[in-house]
Protein backbone atom coordinates (compact mmCIF):
# COMPACT_ATOMS: atom_id res chain seq x y z
CA UNK A 1 0.00 0.00 0.00
CA UNK A 2 1.58 3.27 -1.23
CA UNK A 3 -0.09 6.95 0.20
CA UNK A 4 -0.74 8.11 -3.23
CA UNK A 5 -3.23 5.44 -3.28
CA UNK A 6 -5.28 6.74 -0.46
CA UNK A 7 -4.55 10.46 -1.98
CA UNK A 8 -5.94 9.04 -5.26
CA UNK A 9 -9.41 7.32 -3.31
CA UNK A 10 -9.86 10.63 -1.70
CA UNK A 11 -9.44 12.59 -4.92
CA UNK A 12 -11.92 10.75 -7.03
CA UNK A 13 -14.35 10.56 -3.63
CA UNK A 14 -14.17 14.53 -3.87
CA UNK A 15 -15.02 15.04 -6.93
CA UNK A 16 -17.08 12.36 -8.16
CA UNK A 17 -15.48 11.60 -11.00
CA UNK A 18 -11.99 9.43 -12.30
CA UNK A 19 -11.81 11.52 -15.60
CA UNK A 20 -11.76 15.02 -12.85
CA UNK A 21 -9.47 13.40 -10.56
CA UNK A 22 -6.84 12.43 -12.79
CA UNK A 23 -7.06 15.75 -14.51
CA UNK A 24 -6.28 17.29 -11.23
CA UNK A 25 -3.76 14.56 -9.73
CA UNK A 26 -1.88 15.36 -13.54
CA UNK A 27 -2.36 11.21 -14.49
CA UNK A 28 -4.19 9.62 -17.33
CA UNK A 29 -7.45 8.58 -16.17
CA UNK A 30 -6.65 4.52 -17.53
CA UNK A 31 -3.11 4.60 -14.94
CA UNK A 32 -5.64 6.21 -12.06
CA UNK A 33 -8.24 3.53 -12.88
CA UNK A 34 -5.24 0.92 -12.34
CA UNK A 35 -3.55 2.05 -9.29
CA UNK A 36 -7.72 2.12 -7.61
CA UNK A 37 -8.00 -1.41 -8.58
CA UNK A 38 -4.31 -2.23 -7.22
CA UNK A 39 -5.41 -1.03 -3.89
CA UNK A 40 -8.84 -2.60 -3.72
CA UNK A 41 -7.25 -6.28 -4.73
CA UNK A 42 -4.60 -5.71 -1.88
CA UNK A 43 -7.74 -4.99 0.81
CA UNK A 44 -9.69 -7.52 -0.93
CA UNK A 45 -12.63 -4.46 -0.95
CA UNK A 46 -14.29 -2.97 -3.53
CA UNK A 47 -13.76 1.24 -2.48
CA UNK A 48 -15.41 2.65 -5.83
CA UNK A 49 -18.62 1.95 -7.80
CA UNK A 50 -18.16 2.59 -11.24
CA UNK A 51 -21.07 3.42 -13.26
CA UNK A 52 -21.09 5.19 -16.56
CA UNK A 53 -22.09 8.18 -15.11
CA UNK A 54 -19.12 7.87 -12.68
CA UNK A 55 -17.15 6.32 -10.10
CA UNK A 56 -18.92 6.87 -6.75
CA UNK A 57 -17.37 5.60 -3.32
CA UNK A 58 -19.26 2.20 -2.55
CA UNK A 59 -20.96 1.19 0.97
CA UNK A 60 -17.42 -0.51 1.94
CA UNK A 61 -15.29 2.17 0.87
CA UNK A 62 -17.42 4.94 3.02
CA UNK A 63 -16.52 2.33 5.80
CA UNK A 64 -12.85 2.75 5.05
CA UNK A 65 -13.23 6.32 3.95
CA UNK A 66 -13.00 8.16 7.95
CA UNK A 67 -9.30 5.39 7.90
CA UNK A 68 -8.59 6.82 5.04
CA UNK A 69 -8.55 10.75 5.43
CA UNK A 70 -6.88 9.94 8.76
CA UNK A 71 -3.72 8.35 7.17
CA UNK A 72 -3.92 11.42 5.20
CA UNK A 73 -4.19 13.78 7.65
CA UNK A 74 -1.23 12.27 9.59
CA UNK A 75 0.96 12.16 6.76
CA UNK A 76 0.21 16.20 6.04
CA UNK A 77 1.13 16.55 9.86
CA UNK A 78 4.40 14.79 9.65
CA UNK A 79 5.10 16.19 6.43
CA UNK A 80 4.47 19.87 8.34
CA UNK A 81 6.50 18.62 11.27
CA UNK A 82 9.88 17.96 9.00
CA UNK A 83 9.47 20.85 7.24
CA UNK A 84 9.13 23.09 10.52
CA UNK A 85 12.11 20.82 11.75
CA UNK A 86 14.04 21.36 8.40
CA UNK A 87 13.78 25.57 8.47
CA UNK A 88 14.26 25.43 12.68
CA UNK A 89 17.70 23.15 11.92
CA UNK A 90 18.57 25.54 9.62
CA UNK A 91 18.63 28.40 12.30
CA UNK A 92 20.44 28.27 15.32
CA UNK A 93 19.30 31.25 18.06
CA UNK A 94 21.97 32.19 20.47
CA UNK A 95 21.09 34.46 23.32
CA UNK A 96 24.63 36.42 24.97
CA UNK A 97 25.43 39.55 27.39
CA UNK A 98 28.12 40.16 25.25
CA UNK A 99 30.72 39.00 27.58
CA UNK A 100 33.74 37.83 25.43
CA UNK A 101 31.91 38.20 22.55
CA UNK A 102 34.54 38.95 19.82
CA UNK A 103 37.58 36.72 21.94
CA UNK A 104 35.02 33.89 22.02
CA UNK A 105 32.11 34.37 20.33
CA UNK A 106 33.66 35.25 16.85
CA UNK A 107 35.96 32.39 16.08
CA UNK A 108 33.78 30.32 16.90
CA UNK A 109 30.67 31.54 14.67
CA UNK A 110 33.76 31.46 12.22
CA UNK A 111 34.28 27.73 12.42
CA UNK A 112 30.61 26.69 13.05
CA UNK A 113 29.97 28.35 9.73
CA UNK A 114 32.57 25.94 8.01
CA UNK A 115 31.26 23.02 9.38
CA UNK A 116 27.09 23.73 8.80
CA UNK A 117 27.41 26.84 5.37
CA UNK A 118 24.18 26.64 4.68
CA UNK A 119 22.83 27.13 8.66
CA UNK A 120 22.19 30.64 9.73
CA UNK A 121 23.34 31.33 13.81
CA UNK A 122 20.99 34.16 14.91
CA UNK A 123 22.86 36.28 17.77
CA UNK A 124 20.83 37.86 20.27
CA UNK A 125 22.15 40.47 22.73
CA UNK A 126 19.75 40.40 25.96
CA UNK A 127 20.05 40.48 30.03
CA UNK A 128 21.01 36.86 31.66
CA UNK A 129 17.22 36.98 33.04
CA UNK A 130 15.74 37.58 29.23
CA UNK A 131 18.22 34.63 28.21
CA UNK A 132 17.37 32.29 30.70
CA UNK A 133 13.33 33.17 29.83
CA UNK A 134 14.02 32.39 26.54
CA UNK A 135 15.93 29.06 26.74
CA UNK A 136 12.90 27.74 28.77
CA UNK A 137 10.37 29.09 26.59
CA UNK A 138 12.58 27.43 23.38
CA UNK A 139 12.99 31.09 21.86
CA UNK A 140 16.61 30.45 21.77
CA UNK A 141 18.88 27.24 21.87
CA UNK A 142 21.90 28.11 23.16
CA UNK A 143 22.82 30.77 25.83
CA UNK A 144 26.03 32.31 26.88
CA UNK A 145 26.05 34.30 30.45
CA UNK A 146 28.48 35.18 33.51
CA UNK A 147 27.99 33.63 36.58
CA UNK A 148 29.79 34.96 40.06
CA UNK A 149 31.17 31.86 41.75
CA UNK A 150 28.98 30.60 44.57
CA UNK A 151 25.63 31.91 42.29
CA UNK A 152 23.11 29.62 41.82
CA UNK A 153 22.45 28.13 38.21
CA UNK A 154 18.92 27.88 36.93
CA UNK A 155 17.60 24.64 37.81
CA UNK A 156 16.04 23.68 34.58
CA UNK A 157 19.26 24.96 32.31
CA UNK A 158 22.04 22.34 31.74
CA UNK A 159 24.89 24.62 32.12
CA UNK A 160 28.62 23.74 30.68
CA UNK A 161 31.45 25.87 32.15
CA UNK A 162 33.56 27.80 29.42
CA UNK A 163 35.61 30.70 31.02
CA UNK A 164 36.74 30.93 34.40
CA UNK A 165 38.94 34.49 35.23
CA UNK A 166 38.39 37.70 37.34
CA UNK A 167 37.07 41.46 37.19
CA UNK A 168 39.60 43.94 35.58
CA UNK A 169 39.77 47.06 34.83
CA UNK A 170 39.71 47.60 31.27
CA UNK A 171 41.70 51.13 30.32
CA UNK A 172 43.55 52.74 27.64
CA UNK A 173 47.05 52.03 27.81
CA UNK A 174 47.42 56.25 28.10
CA UNK A 175 45.39 56.32 31.34
CA UNK A 176 47.18 57.57 34.44
CA UNK A 177 46.23 54.22 36.27
CA UNK A 178 48.05 52.46 33.33
CA UNK A 179 51.02 53.12 35.56
CA UNK A 180 50.11 50.76 38.25
CA UNK A 181 50.32 46.94 38.44
CA UNK A 182 46.66 46.66 40.08
CA UNK A 183 43.90 49.39 40.35
CA UNK A 184 42.58 49.89 43.80
CA UNK A 185 38.90 51.13 44.38
CA UNK A 186 40.31 54.74 45.85
CA UNK A 187 41.49 55.34 42.51
CA UNK A 188 39.10 53.90 40.36
CA UNK A 189 36.67 56.43 41.83
CA UNK A 190 39.39 59.08 40.38
CA UNK A 191 38.61 58.05 37.05
CA UNK A 192 35.01 58.72 34.78
CA UNK A 193 33.10 54.77 35.51
CA UNK A 194 31.75 53.23 32.76
CA UNK A 195 29.44 50.98 34.74
CA UNK A 196 27.07 48.16 33.12
CA UNK A 197 23.77 48.92 33.11
CA UNK A 198 21.54 47.04 35.86
CA UNK A 199 20.67 43.83 35.12
CA UNK A 200 23.77 42.80 34.01
CA UNK A 201 26.38 40.94 36.32
CA UNK A 202 29.03 43.27 35.94
CA UNK A 203 26.60 45.70 37.25
CA UNK A 204 25.91 44.13 40.65
CA UNK A 205 29.59 43.21 40.74
CA UNK A 206 30.90 46.77 40.64
CA UNK A 207 28.47 48.01 43.21
CA UNK A 208 29.32 45.38 45.52
CA UNK A 209 33.02 46.64 44.70
CA UNK A 210 32.18 50.22 45.59
CA UNK A 211 30.37 49.70 48.77
CA UNK A 212 27.81 52.67 48.41
CA UNK A 213 30.83 55.08 47.17
CA UNK A 214 30.51 57.35 44.51
CA UNK A 215 32.81 57.87 41.50
CA UNK A 216 34.01 61.06 40.15
CA UNK A 217 31.72 61.14 37.49
CA UNK A 218 30.00 57.98 35.77
CA UNK A 219 28.05 56.46 32.62
CA UNK A 220 25.66 53.32 32.22
CA UNK A 221 26.42 51.03 28.85
CA UNK A 222 23.96 48.32 27.71
CA UNK A 223 26.94 45.44 27.40
CA UNK A 224 30.40 44.15 27.47
CA UNK A 225 31.13 45.50 23.78
CA UNK A 226 29.66 49.15 24.31
CA UNK A 227 31.53 49.63 27.16
CA UNK A 228 35.07 48.86 25.35
CA UNK A 229 33.96 50.89 23.08
CA UNK A 230 33.74 53.96 25.33
CA UNK A 231 36.91 53.33 27.22
CA UNK A 232 38.94 52.97 23.77
CA UNK A 233 37.35 56.80 22.87
CA UNK A 234 39.19 58.09 26.26
CA UNK A 235 35.53 58.40 27.76
CA UNK A 236 36.46 56.79 31.32
CA UNK A 237 37.07 53.07 32.42
CA UNK A 238 35.07 50.17 33.03
CA UNK A 239 35.09 46.55 34.97
CA UNK A 240 34.87 43.77 33.18
CA UNK A 241 36.22 40.56 33.12
CA UNK A 242 39.50 39.65 32.07
CA UNK A 243 38.35 37.28 29.43
CA UNK A 244 36.16 40.13 27.97
CA UNK A 245 39.27 42.07 27.53
CA UNK A 246 41.91 39.95 26.50
CA UNK A 247 42.17 39.03 22.91
CA UNK A 248 39.99 41.50 22.05
CA UNK A 249 40.88 43.41 18.97
CA UNK A 250 40.31 46.54 20.76
CA UNK A 251 43.20 44.96 23.17
CA UNK A 252 45.16 43.14 20.35
CA UNK A 253 45.17 46.94 18.28
CA UNK A 254 46.55 48.79 21.72
CA UNK A 255 43.39 50.86 21.71
CA UNK A 256 42.30 49.13 25.37
CA UNK A 257 44.14 47.31 28.05
CA UNK A 258 43.24 45.75 32.10
CA UNK A 259 44.92 45.84 35.16
CA UNK A 260 43.44 43.60 38.16
CA UNK A 261 41.66 44.86 41.08
CA UNK A 262 43.84 45.49 43.94
CA UNK A 263 42.92 42.99 46.69
CA UNK A 264 40.09 41.18 44.92
CA UNK A 265 39.83 37.61 44.52
CA UNK A 266 36.39 36.95 42.98
CA UNK A 267 35.95 34.88 40.30
CA UNK A 268 33.57 34.99 37.27
CA UNK A 269 32.35 32.32 35.19
CA UNK A 270 31.25 32.18 31.80
CA UNK A 271 28.90 29.32 30.77
CA UNK A 272 27.39 27.99 27.98
CA UNK A 273 23.74 27.14 28.93
CA UNK A 274 20.79 25.25 27.01
CA UNK A 275 17.15 24.10 28.48
CA UNK A 276 17.28 20.64 30.20
CA UNK A 277 13.62 19.52 28.26
CA UNK A 278 13.25 19.45 24.71
CA UNK A 279 15.45 18.11 21.76
CA UNK A 280 18.78 19.82 20.57
CA UNK A 281 19.53 20.32 16.97
CA UNK A 282 22.39 18.92 15.53
CA UNK A 283 23.80 22.18 14.50
CA UNK A 284 23.44 23.53 17.69
CA UNK A 285 25.00 20.59 19.66
CA UNK A 286 28.34 21.03 17.40
CA UNK A 287 27.96 24.96 18.12
CA UNK A 288 28.24 23.64 21.74
CA UNK A 289 31.00 21.55 20.93
CA UNK A 290 33.01 24.25 19.25
CA UNK A 291 32.24 26.88 22.07
CA UNK A 292 34.03 24.45 24.93
CA UNK A 293 36.72 23.66 22.48
CA UNK A 294 37.22 27.26 22.02
CA UNK A 295 37.42 28.12 25.03
CA UNK A 296 40.03 25.87 25.77
CA UNK A 297 41.97 27.90 23.45
CA UNK A 298 41.14 30.87 24.65
CA UNK A 299 42.33 29.83 28.04
CA UNK A 300 45.60 29.77 26.88
CA UNK A 301 46.16 33.19 25.75
CA UNK A 302 45.56 34.28 29.21
CA UNK A 303 47.43 36.97 31.19
CA UNK A 304 50.04 35.66 33.93
CA UNK A 305 47.96 37.29 36.36
CA UNK A 306 44.89 35.59 35.49
CA UNK A 307 43.81 32.31 37.25
CA UNK A 308 44.90 29.26 36.20
CA UNK A 309 43.32 28.38 33.10
CA UNK A 310 43.04 24.63 33.94
CA UNK A 311 39.23 22.99 33.52
CA UNK A 312 37.13 23.84 36.81
CA UNK A 313 33.70 22.05 37.95
CA UNK A 314 30.82 23.98 36.94
CA UNK A 315 29.29 26.27 40.30
CA UNK A 316 26.81 24.10 41.80
CA UNK A 317 26.83 21.58 39.00
CA UNK A 318 29.25 19.59 37.40
CA UNK A 319 30.87 20.45 34.06
CA UNK A 320 29.56 18.86 30.81
CA UNK A 321 30.70 19.64 27.46
CA UNK A 322 28.15 17.43 25.79
CA UNK A 323 25.03 19.02 25.52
Amino acid sequence: MRIEQLEYIEAVTRLGSLRRAAEELHLSQPALSETVRNLERELGVTVLDRKRSGATISDAGRELLPHIIGVLDAVDRLRRAADEQHRTSRTVRLGTVFAATVPLLVPAIREFHALHPATEVEVIAAQQSVIHRSLLEGGVDLGLVNYLEGDDLAPDLHTTELLRGRPVVCLRPDSPLASLESVGVDDLLREPLIVMRSGYLMHRFTHRLLKGRVPSFSYSADGAEMGKLMVAEGLGVTVLPDYSVVGDPLERTGAITCRPLAGDSTTVLLVVQRSRSGSVTRAARDLHRIFVERAEAHRTVRPPEAPPAGPAPSPGAPASPDP
